[in-house]
């Protein structure tokens, strides 16, 4: 049954739209605008007060006239279809086909507001994802409804990598298989086609719903883009107990449209000129991701932002580090050198591996491997500082082979061919092999009882020497 429309526009600025409100409107609503022409617009509430609605319309006002266009409550809020018919789709950032496919058919509808999950309802993350990157799965673990953004800047192989994990991300000690669900907001033609093209020729386009909002589209779109693609994964994790990785990029052009429409408003600015609610809106969209009581399934978070002029203190990455467990921080140095994946190892971290790795999980050698790699390249990068200033000549036997160790674990540990699925288990031999070039004095994060172990005892006699 059609609703009542009411006639005239208070204002018109951009996609802001005033209009005087009715009874029994509320925040988050849907409105349909017809202009004079009979062309029908959609947007949504997003303020209100005693006499007055502030609508946000999807897409162009263009030819809306204040006084002839009509404007209907919808008295619901923005809904996705959803079921098994998601998979394999691609949408625009509304969550409207635009494969050439017809609309998902279900009865089924879901806020795409989503709903806060209890706190107690959750499941700690403990299961390994292993993702074929040794300097992630080795150093920066990846874990089973984690949220772990990609810190990376203009320039950087960071969708490369991206799409690396999407190929390769598996459970360890099962067959079970990942669906992935991905968002694309501000993005170039290009970096959409790339996703495409990696998901078909790696096989997993089947098992792919993508989300795209491109750079040409109505910067308002970006901010629906990642609730639509968070409530598709949801009803994929929660009602069909699928394991869900959710790749979100980029989430600075998301800031920069809430950043936008913020200043439309009028309100306030906070740093930068981003809104003060910028941290709770960030907090609205990652905290959609965990595992839940009574479910198998779970939703990982993948989201990837570049930071502008690499500053890591801008507010995105910023409050974003807050709110994530960890982060991936893409290296410009590394990749210079031309090495991939030019992951920066020491401003990387990943709050949850300690929890996900050792002895029954992946292998008893994994967290001592671990610290002692990054603690020794750690020492490289101060020798380094120190060989720039005197020179290598004036440096000690120890700290040459400590030099040593640090090209052999960035060409050999780091750097890998984006195609090369590693497991962990060649991630750890790689880690023992290229510590071997260190004397055994200086593995004091490693037990003794590891090192006789894996590195036996020509790495025993050499320390005795």
């Amino acid at each position: 049954m059609k609703g009542v429309e009411y006639k005239g526009l208070e204002s018109v600025e951009g996609p802001i739209v005033v209009v005087r409100r009715s009874e029994n409107v509320s925040f988050g609503e849907m409105v349909s605008i017809r202009d004079r022409f009979g062309e029908k617009r959609i947007g949504r509430i997003i303020d209100l007060s005693s006499e007055y609605a502030v609508i946000q319309v999807f897409g162009s006002t263009t030819g809306i006239d204040q006084q002839e266009s009509q404007i209907e409550f919808l008295e619901t809020p923005m809904e996705l279809a959803v079921g098994r018919g998601l998979l394999g789709r691609v949408f625009n950032g509304l969550g409207k086909p635009i494969d050439g496919c017809p609309d998902i058919v279900s009865s089924r509808k879901l806020n795409v507001n989503g709903s806060p999950i209890n706190p107690y309802a959750r499941v700690y993350p403990e299961d390994f994802i292993q993702t074929g990157v040794s300097s992630i799965d080795g150093m920066n673990t990846l874990i089973r409804g984690q949220k772990l953004p990609i810190f990376s800047g203009n320039g950087l192989p960071h969708n490369r990598l991206a799409a690396q994990i999407v190929r390769q991300a598996r459970l360890l000690n099962t067959d079970d298989e990942f669906v992935i669900v991905f968002a694309g907001m501000g993005i170039k033609h290009d970096i959409a086609h790339f996703f495409v093209k990696s998901f078909e020729e790696s096989g997993v386009l089947s098992r792919v719903v993508m989300f795209q909002s491109l750079a040409d589209s109505p910067s308002i779109e970006r901010i629906i883009t990642p609730r639509c693609a968070l409530t598709a994964a949801e009803y994929l994790a929660y009602e069909l107990n699928m394991h869900v990785l959710v790749v979100m990029t980029d989430m600075t052009n998301y800031c920069e449209a809430l950043r936008e429409i913020s200043a439309t408003r009028g309100e306030v600015p906070g740093r930068k000129g981003y809104p003060g609610y910028l941290y709770s809106d960030l907090a609205e969209l990652y905290e959609r991701a965990g595992r839940i009581k009574g479910s198998s399934g779970s939703i990982t978070q993948l989201p990837i932002l570049t930071m502008p002029n690499d500053d890591v203190s801008n507010p995105i990455p910023d409050l974003t580090g807050y709110i994530t467990e960890g982060q991936i921080s893409m290296d410009r140095e590394l990749f210079q050198k031309g090495l991939y994946p030019p992951v920066g190892i020491l401003p990387s971290l990943s709050r949850l591996m300690r929890d996900g790795v050792g002895e029954g999980l992946t292998r008893d050698d994994h967290k001592d491997v671990s610290n002692q790699l990054f603690a020794a390249y750690a020492k490289v990068k101060n020798i380094r500082g120190l060989a720039s200033i005197l020179g290598e000549d004036s440096l000690s036997e120890d700290d040459r082979k400590y030099l040593d160790f640090g090209k052999a674990f960035e060409n050999e540990f780091l750097c890998q061919d984006e195609f090369d699925n590693r497991s962990v288990a060649e991630t750890l031999d790689i880690g023992w092999r290229v510590l071997s070039r260190l004397p055994r004095g200086e593995l004091y994060r490693i037990s003794p009882k590891l090192i006789d172990k894996y590195m036996g005892a020509e790495k025993s006699s050499e320390g005795s020497r």
